[in-house]
């Protein structure tokens, strides 16, 4: 069954600051050691995408 995933304005931009570490960690490359650097990369996407999802639901309301 195929299903369609709609998101309001999934084309939109946004900026994040990574150092180049973290732009390798969420590429792929591992830093045996430091698991680190990954997870910070990612909880700033995340949060990110936090700010952008409460910003666009509190539009909607």
């Amino acid at each position: 069954m195929d299903s369609v995933v709609r998101i309001p304005q999934g084309d939109d931009t946004v900026k994040v600051e990574l150092t180049v570490k973290e732009i390798m960690a969420l590429a792929g490359i591992k830093f045996h050691g430091n698991h680190k650097i990954e997870v910070s990369a990612k909880k700033k996407l995340n949060h990110i995408l936090e700010d952008q999802y409460v910003d666009d639901h509190r539009h909607l309301n």
